[in-house]
């Protein structure tokens, strides 16, 4: 039964797809159904064979020293204070979650400065485009959204940023918003488990063509498919330092003002919904997007709830989304659990339109505007790719 459920949703996300392609004669089938066929086996690969679980613990393994690190200089600053806990919170969230991100930062500035990132980022981008059967600089962008972040990575492709037509920048902003940055992917681990974290990473690089290539189907020509890297500037270590660890402060500030912003929007529009509606605004977006939910693998008793986060994800933001699903409010099986992690580990919510237009206006005023025209569309495509990637979870747990 749950392999039917999976198929129809498949069918389903196809559908919603295909209503709003901008050229449905132009879709090409093979290099769809390739890549859906790679993400399950490489979902597989992680979720299934003690390899791929090797290759998860290697990964959260590595990142829960790189926290261990990031703590010891968040508590020479802040002293006891990492020990303070917020009344009826399970841990700091702030110090433990929040502030590690400036030691992530600064380490793939590190890793930038002496051109590690840029190799793996630039070689793994050709290699992809093979698959996806589109540009070089669109598969470079889908990596480099991965590792640099959603709104960073315009500037590596600052160069070709004002010379691309609408369709190509239409897959770069999809890319961005089906990704997640690398230095905060830490703080989802101490929220979700790792092992969700990791697949979801995979599925993310094609469900991002996937869905674009439904939507927004073309081909590039060779005398196009040019990929033309902006080297940074020339920085010395220590300034170059200096500059990631204050982004990687920002992106933690700046992150725990979305939380305060959102979760206190949040709970006020529960406390509205409740007094006329005798409903929480929660459970409101849970019925609405129940439909969704149990169409990605969730059972139907456990869809409200899960349809609830799945809604405040894209409504607000995914961490609001994880720390109301690792709350313990609710009790999940595992399959829903996997399903709705891997759902939540991406940059699709309604915030995301303004930060992706924001930095491509920052480096090319008339692209920025174009960018903010396709804004809500941008978003239903990034929302069915995480859609998407939950289904083809449901497969595998």
């Amino acid at each position: 039964m749950n392999y039917i459920i999976s198929v129809v949703s498949l069918i389903v996300l196809w559908a919603l797809a295909w209503l709003v392609s901008n050229n449905r004669k132009a879709i090409r089938y093979k290099p769809i159904f390739v890549m859906i066929v790679m993400q399950i086996a490489l979902a597989a690969l992680l979720l299934k064979t003690s390899f791929g679980n090797h290759i998860i613990k290697a990964f959260a393994d590595g990142f829960a020293k790189l926290l261990g690190y990031g703590k010891e200089g968040i508590f020479f600053v802040f002293g006891e204070l990492t020990k303070v806990h917020i009344p009826g919170s399970g841990m700091p969230f702030f110090f433990d979650v929040l502030m590690p991100i400036v030691f992530i930062s600064a380490l793939i500035g590190v890793l930038q400065h002496w051109h590690i990132l840029g190799f793996i980022i630039k070689y793994v981008g050709i290699g992809l485009s093979k698959i996806n059967g589109m540009g070089k600089l669109e598969s470079y962008n889908a990596v480099a959204s991965a590792i640099l972040g959603q709104s960073e990575v315009f500037i590596s492709v600052k160069k070709q940023l004002g010379q691309l037509p609408e369709h190509r920048l239409y897959t770069l902003c999809t890319s961005a918003m089906s990704t997640v940055s690398m230095s905060i992917v830490g703080a989802y681990m101490t929220m979700l488990d790792p092992r969700y974290v990791v697949t979801a990473l995979v599925l993310n690089m094609f469900g991002g063509f996937i869905i674009a290539s439904i939507i927004n189907p073309y081909q590039v020509s060779e005398e196009d498919d040019i990929l033309v890297v902006q080297q940074d500037e020339k920085q010395s270590f220590f300034e170059m330092l200096g500059e990631y660890i204050l982004d990687g402060f920002k992106v933690a500030v700046i992150v725990a003002a979305m939380l305060i912003g959102f979760i206190a929007l949040i709970k006020m529009a529960d406390a509205a919904f409740l007094s006329l509606f005798s409903i929480s605004f929660q459970n409101a977006l849970g019925y609405l997007f129940s439909p969704l939910a149990f169409l990605s693998g969730v059972p139907w008793n456990e869809a409200i709830q899960a349809g609830g986060i799945m809604a405040t994800k894209i409504v607000s933001n995914e961490f609001v989304a994880m720390l109301s699903l690792s709350s313990g409010d609710y009790a999940f099986s595992a399959r829903t659990t996997a399903i709705v992690s891997v759902f939540l580990v991406s940059f699709a919510n309604f915030s995301s339109i303004g930060i992706i237009s924001g930095a491509i206006k920052a480096l090319d005023s008339h692209q920025g505007n174009v960018a903010a025209r396709f804004g809500l569309k941008l978003l239903y495509g990034a929302s069915l790719v995480s859609f998407l990637n939950a289904t083809l979870i449901s497969l595998l747990v």
